[in-house]
């Protein structure tokens, strides 16, 4: 059976140096009618399981530790038994958000994640968060982006643990290096391609 992508979006609050706004997260669910992964754990336990289904989720994989995607990782984790991948540089993110518990697996760049038949692979790209991480899906023609590339250009870079620069290097070196048909789903608002955003760049 192929692997199908499958998403919902959810809404909440993003929380980072002492304010805070009202956000719209999208959830994305990679896999085929027996298992998932799930990308992103934002805001709503309930809405990510009804886009789950009674699927076995294999993986919580989280793209970055800011608090509208990691806040309800560990309730998500109790509720299928799924281990949660992070990239051990968002540490200081992560401890924000939650200072009891922690992640299960490191997701370090080039680490694979198999659901489905279909294999997504990790792309480390910092400047967004120091360990911003994209899941490539070769196979699906897609690239999940977090909070790295929108449609319209780089992930916002004025916040505490973020830097321009870092996630202008890191889009041109590892994502405008993808085939320009590969489509973009991103953290927040609409798909797009690495062509279209390549070209505005």
């Amino acid at each position: 059976m192929t692997a199908r992508i499958d998403h919902g979006v959810v809404s909440g609050t993003f929380s980072l140096d002492g304010e805070t706004f009202d956000v719209d997260n999208n959830v994305w669910v990679v896999g085929d009618d027996a298992e998932c992964i799930v990308i992103d754990a934002p805001h709503d336990v309930d809405a990510i399981m009804q886009i789950v289904g009674d699927r076995r989720v294999t993986a919580i994989v989280l793209t970055h530790a800011h608090d509208d995607h990691c806040r309800f990782a560990p309730e998500l984790r109790e509720r299928t038994g799924a281990p949660i991948w992070l990239n051990p540089d968002e540490r200081p993110l992560w401890e924000l958000t939650h200072t009891n518990v922690s992640w299960d697996r490191d997701l370090t760049d080039g680490t694979e994640l198999t659901v489905g038949g279909t294999t997504l692979r990790a792309i480390h790209t910092p400047g967004h968060a120091p360990g911003a991480t994209c899941l490539l899906a070769e196979d699906l023609g897609c690239v999940f982006t977090g909070d790295t590339l929108f449609h319209g250009g780089p992930g916002a870079t004025g916040r505490s643990y973020s830097d321009a620069d870092v996630i202008r290097e890191s889009i041109a070196a590892r994502l405008f290096t993808l085939p320009g048909e590969t489509v973009v789903h991103t953290g927040h608002g609409d798909d797009t391609t690495i062509a279209a955003e390549r070209d505005r760049a």
